[in-house]
């Protein structure tokens, strides 16, 4: 099973994405988990540029970083590991790039589809947990000192973003389930763990 966890910074999808494989290890899964941009080599160098808050990316080069290091990500590690029958955790997959590089950035989203399908050779996540929570309490989370360049984008970015996320999630309820990042850390994980289990057995991969 593939599960990605997306949402804005400081919204807590990596603390529920670590809290879910925890919760299925324990379970006997076995589970991979990965990050975005980063988990290969190649990854991670393009993850220290696009954080860079020194560096100056056109919106346009920024997606095809994101897009290249997802390309070797899935070549690398996600679809090795779906194919041995572990559970994938991505903290972010191509959502991501669609709410932040096509509205964040005001990117033509029409085409995004077809750019993720290329990237990822048809891999789609099975199941996707938006941590939904406003701009205010997310910035307020993670504080504003050391922002990295993606954190430092401003007031509009993150709203054009949260916005897109909501609508990402209006058009795939099938595969993205919205959790409200306001309730407690307990709660967020127990309805994540619950609907993860509905969908797959509990003797583990």
């Amino acid at each position: 099973m593939f599960i990605s966890f997306e949402g804005i910074d400081g919204s807590g999808k990596t603390t529920q994405a670590r809290l879910l494989a925890e919760a299925l290890r324990s379970r006997g899964h076995t589970v991979v988990e990965v990050r975005e941009p980063g988990g290969t080599h190649l990854g991670e160098q393009v993850r220290s540029l696009l954080l860079d808050s020194s560096a100056a990316i056109d919106p346009r080069a920024e997606l095809l970083l994101f897009s290249a290091a997802r390309a070797q990500l899935v070549v690398e590690v996600i679809q090795p590991a779906l194919d041995r029958g572990a559970t994938v955790i991505a903290d972010r997959f191509f959502d991501s790039s669609t709410a932040y590089q096509g509205a964040g950035r005001d990117l033509d989203e029409a085409w995004m589809p077809r750019l993720h399908a290329f990237a990822t050779a048809g891999l789609s996540p099975d199941q996707t947990y938006l941590i939904d929570l406003d701009l205010d309490t997310a910035t307020t989370r993670r504080g504003t000192s050391g922002e990295d360049r993606m954190e430092a984008s401003g007031t509009a970015f993150f709203n054009r973003v949260i916005s897109a996320y909501r609508e990402l999630a209006a058009s795939s309820p099938d595969r993205i389930v919205v959790v409200d990042g306001r309730r407690t850390i307990e709660d967020q994980h127990l309805q994540i763990l619950s609907d993860v289990l509905s969908h797959t057995n509990s003797e583990g991969s």
